[in-house]
């Protein structure tokens, strides 16, 4: 028992450097970016929140599950700006650092690699729904930061309604809700407006 307690505690601290990748969306009111590991937490409760809101026939366990996975492959990787360039490769490295994760001896969780292909290349409705409120909550964080990061890096009107886009066909309620707060992001000078 002491070898399985050792091996999985050196497998929480492997997990623990999540918290240690920082991202570009600033929390609540701009005071500092957020790390993975918050980003992580906070998708699962909204994604928690949003299944009960939606009152859809959602596997809950699973959608958490998926939200808590989402990012591991950020622990090697770091993480992908939104608008970067680079976004179109990004998983490739962080599925590398996920199979390393999945295979460490300490692992108790059989099926992580698998739940990190679901929400990365699913078409399950949890998925589907988990990439919406992945997209929507730095979309929040901006909003509540009067823009900061859009800002800081220049952000267009049409970048984000681009990036927001597949939200009309998921979660049209949600995606009135997010052109309302783009045009006012416009207005307020946040993004800019072509």
């Amino acid at each position: 028992m002491n070898d399985s307690v050792t091996q999985l505690s050196d497998f929480l601290l492997q997990l623990d450097g999540l918290k240690s990748v920082n991202r570009r969306t600033y929390i609540s009111g701009g005071e500092r970016v957020e790390n993975s590991a918050e980003h992580s937490w906070h998708l699962a409760m909204a994604c928690w929140a949003f299944s009960e809101l939606l009152q859809d026939d959602f596997d809950v366990l699973t959608l958490i599950k998926l939200a808590l996975v989402h990012d591991l492959g950020e622990i090697d990787a770091g993480d992908t700006f939104l608008y970067s360039a680079d976004r179109g490769t990004a998983h490739l490295e962080e599925r590398k650092c996920v199979e390393r994760m999945a295979s460490h001896p300490g692992n108790p969780i059989k099926n992580l690699l698998t739940l990190w292909d679901e929400q990365e290349f699913g078409q399950s409705r949890e998925a589907k729904l988990l990439k919406v409120i992945d997209r929507l909550l730095p979309f929040l964080h901006n909003i509540s930061s009067n823009g900061r990061a859009w800002r800081e890096s220049g952000i267009h009107k049409s970048q984000v309604l681009e990036m927001h886009q597949f939200v009309e066909q998921e979660q049209p309620d949600i995606y009135q809700w997010v052109i309302a707060k783009v045009d006012y992001a416009v207005e307020q000078g946040w993004l800019k407006e072509s």
